[in-house]
């Protein structure tokens, strides 16, 4: 299953057609959240000082989702002009999903909520992050989902080091 780099990341959002689409490629790598999570996102869930959302997951369990500074610039301008409906981007499940899918066909590399959760852990890991901390922070429930996302990383570094170790020879 595929996950993608930072710089993959980074160009997601360049390529997004809206600022909406933006904040929510960027929001998804951030946080891990789900679909079910992101689309039902309220502002009164947000802690701006803090960079966390409180977010409800699988079995209506709530935890915190915590996003970086890029993605608190992109929200903080769309949440303070667009804070009335249902959820802040004004879009049910299939409006994201349609999102993703024409970022997907834009850019030719998979793009949909479950590889961008992957990304997440990925990346997390890939910057050093503890499996159990990546757990924690992506509300799964066991390690075993955790090293499943992240073991395309452990091929990457294993490879590396092989290529750094056969050079050697």
């Amino acid at each position: 299953m595929p996950s993608h780099t930072p710089e993959q990341v980074e160009y997601f959002i360049e390529q997004a057609e809206t600022l909406r689409d933006k904040r929510i490629v960027s929001l998804f790598a951030d946080s891990g959240m789900r679909l079910s999570e992101l689309t039902s996102i309220k502002p009164s869930q947000i802690d701006w000082e803090n960079r966390l959302i409180t977010i409800w997951g699988k079995g209506g369990k709530q935890r915190k989702a915590p996003f970086t500074e890029r993605t608190f610039k992109l929200l903080r301008e769309h949440v303070s002009q667009n804070c009335a409906g249902e959820n802040i981007w004004h879009l049910n499940t299939w409006g994201v999903v349609s999102v993703l899918r024409r970022l997907e066909q834009k850019t030719g590399l998979p793009c949909n909520a479950h590889t961008l959760r992957r990304t997440f852990a990925s990346n997390l890991h890939r910057a050093g992050l503890d499996v159990e901390h990546i757990m924690r922070l992506g509300g799964w429930e066991s390690l075993d989902m955790v090293l499943r996302y992240t073991r395309s990383v452990k091929f990457e570094e294993s490879l590396k080091l092989y290529k750094e170790i056969s050079l050697n020879k």
